[in-house]
């Protein structure tokens, strides 16, 4: 199964790098795939921007997430 992340774009590098905040994380990922501005809302798998997403629908996305990794720390 492969899944993607929603990030949103803090920074845009000339090498095609951008650095994102995946909400609690920071991380660079590459932006070859997209056209995108710092501001935007990406899905990031495996290191690489693949498409630009609603802010709306990624936040969303990103409190799903928090949900499930809560849930599974309650349960262990």
């Amino acid at each position: 199964m492969c899944i993607a992340i929603p990030a949103e774009i803090l920074e845009i590098r000339d090498d095609n790098t951008a650095l994102v905040d995946f909400g609690s994380l920071k991380q660079d990922i590459r932006v070859d795939l997209v056209d995108v501005q710092v501001g935007d809302f990406v899905l990031v798998h495996v290191g690489f921007a693949i498409q630009k997403v609603n802010r709306d629908d990624a936040l969303e996305t990103r409190e799903l997430f928090r949900q499930c990794y809560a849930a599974m720390e309650e349960a262990a």
